[in-house]
């Protein structure tokens, strides 16, 4: 059984990082948040433009991903700072996230007098945090516990020749060891679905698949527009790719062979192990959000035009084919698979690659994207603001 040193959650959920996040409820707190990340070491934030004007289905939306990011096993306490005139409920929101045994302090601007004496009370609250998670051992994790989420973005013809596939390797590596698959992006599975629904393990799973483009399909319609126009993307057409089903092609194979087990909403908690697919926007940063509220441990990110996207939470583990890319953009990129179209590797050997770094960061090593400190972060919107 392979291992690696990680967290133990009360929950029994465990983690590959052990951070304390810094987590407004609305985006009047974006600034306190900051200045209280700025003055204690070792802390993450989550600015956003959401929290307030927001109604049903939208607000609900925020509320969940705000929790989850909370919840997310990587995170081993919580700071969170409302305004507290915002339609979210902070209580709510500590009360959910305390569920998981992890210590959860709230603190209110309009409560404390103002931004300055929030910020000073926010910094005493989350060094009290950071001495609690400091003493979480470290103990040994079978790494049929880890979520890893696969993601595609900036993508060109290299991706699904190489370095999609690749990652389709390292998936089946480590859904054979007992660990879950989750892929996301609804709209770049499109035209390839059939593919993707083939492998459900049931009718409703089958069903729930088709469902989830079908309404994506159908907002499109509403709205009149030609997604053509957005997907693929300028950048995908300069790099090769003139279809979204050729996109698509490429796409669904970073899952790797597994049968499909589930479909999940955005942002909504993994029922099981195995493969899942997240109904999700191809948006890199909103897709990665979804896999990080939903409690993925880490995200393979595969790209051929080149992208530093990171995430507060979850190390993201960029993947390339395009070996020009890989050395124009060497800061931001951790596996080049290029080798692989010069024939000097096999898509086998790539993929062994792939799975070995992920061991490598679960167990501490740092991505590109958190030496650099990307912590990209957005809440998909569902309706308009109020």
């Amino acid at each position: 059984m392979q291992t690696f040193k990680g967290y133990r959650r009360d929950n029994g959920k465990i983690g590959v990082r052990n951070h304390l996040l810094i987590l407004p409820t609305v985006v009047c707190a974006n600034q306190v948040c900051s200045r209280i990340q700025q003055q204690v070491s070792g802390t993450v934030a989550i600015p956003h433009q959401h929290g307030c004007s927001q109604v049903g289905s939208d607000k609900d939306r925020t509320h969940k991903v705000l929790v989850g990011m909370g919840k997310n096993p990587n995170v081993g306490a919580v700071l969170i700072v409302s305004l507290g005139c915002e339609v979210i409920n902070a209580k709510d929101v500590k009360a959910e996230i305390e569920t998981t045994g992890k210590p959860v302090i709230w603190i209110d601007i309009q409560t404390e007098g103002g931004s300055v004496k929030t910020i000073q009370k926010g910094i005493e609250e989350a060094q009290k945090l950071m001495g609690i998670i400091e003493q979480t051992p470290v103990v040994d994790i079978p790494m049929s516990e880890l979520i890893v989420g696969v993601k595609c973005g900036g993508s060109d013809f290299t991706s699904g020749l190489c370095s999609n596939p690749a990652l389709g390797k390292a998936a089946d590596l480590l859904l054979h060891e007992g660990g879950t698959i989750v892929m996301g992006e609804t709209t770049e599975i499109i035209g390839a679905e059939h593919l993707v629904a083939a492998k459900a393990v049931s009718q409703d799973v089958k069903d729930k698949l088709y469902r989830c483009v079908g309404q994506f399909e159908d907002e499109i319609e509403r709205m009149g527009v030609d997604m053509r126009g957005g997907n693929p993307s300028p950048g995908n057409i300069e790099g090769g790719l003139s279809t979204i089903e050729e996109k698509s092609l490429g796409c669904i194979s970073k899952a790797g062979t597994a049968p499909l087990q589930g479909v999940i909403d955005f942002a909504d908690d993994i029922p099981g192990t195995g493969y899942y697919f997240m109904d999700s926007p191809g948006n890199d940063i909103e897709c990665v959000t979804g896999m990080a509220a939903a409690g993925v441990h880490i995200v393979c990110f595969t790209t051929g035009r080149g992208t530093p996207t990171g995430n507060p939470i979850v190390p993201v583990i960029k993947i390339t084919g395009n070996e020009v890319m890989a050395k124009r953009m060497a800061d931001n990129m951790d596996i080049d698979t290029s080798e692989v179209l010069s024939g000097k590797k096999t898509l086998e050997q790539s993929g062994e690659e792939i799975y070995q770094f992920v061991m490598e960061v679960a167990n501490g090593e740092q991505t590109k994207a958190e030496v650099l400190g990307h912590e990209e972060f957005s809440i998909s919107r569902i309706g308009i603001s109020l």
